[in-house]
């Protein structure tokens, strides 16, 4: 685990609560765990990043009911995501999104139903049949030949 996600992990899970427990003291716990050239963190010592922490949040109690609360705080959270942004459903994005008004090659890389065709959209691909774009009897020469015997 990456310092990042570790900090992350302790403001989702309100490890951070502002007093006991700063940013500052997240970062220096991870820093004094982690090894000298490592960037990041084992799961045992990630355990006992969470032991050193407990002891700061959680002062007034013993150093195992400390460490099951932090685990209390941390257990069946998932990431909390913040500062992403929402999709815009104006009349003016619609109709630039809408794949049925498109016209020219634009048109050629969407199926009818709206969804890309994929690289058959955006490359022209070589009919190697051997007959030229358009000929009605194609694949018809072998019938031909052996009809002929």
């Amino acid at each position: 685990m990456h310092g990042k996600n570790w900090s992350k992990l302790c403001k989702d899970c309100q490890v951070i609560d502002g007093k006991n427990v700063t940013v500052t003291d997240v970062d220096i716990v991870f820093s004094k765990i982690k090894g000298k050239s490592c960037r990041t963190i084992t799961f045992e010592q990630f355990k006992e990043a969470l032991e050193e922490l407990s002891k700061k949040r959680f002062k007034d109690k013993s150093s195992e009911d400390a460490v099951r609360e932090v685990h209390r705080l941390i257990e069946g959270k998932a990431p909390i995501i913040s500062g992403v942004t929402k999709a815009i459903s104006s009349p003016t994005v619609s109709r630039l999104t809408d794949t049925t008004k498109f016209t020219g090659s634009h048109k050629e890389r969407f199926d009818p139903s709206g969804r890309g065709k994929g690289k058959a959209g955006r490359v022209d691909l070589v009919d190697e049949s051997g007959y030229v774009p358009g000929y009605k009897h194609a694949g018809t020469y072998d019938q031909k030949v052996q009809g002929g015997k």
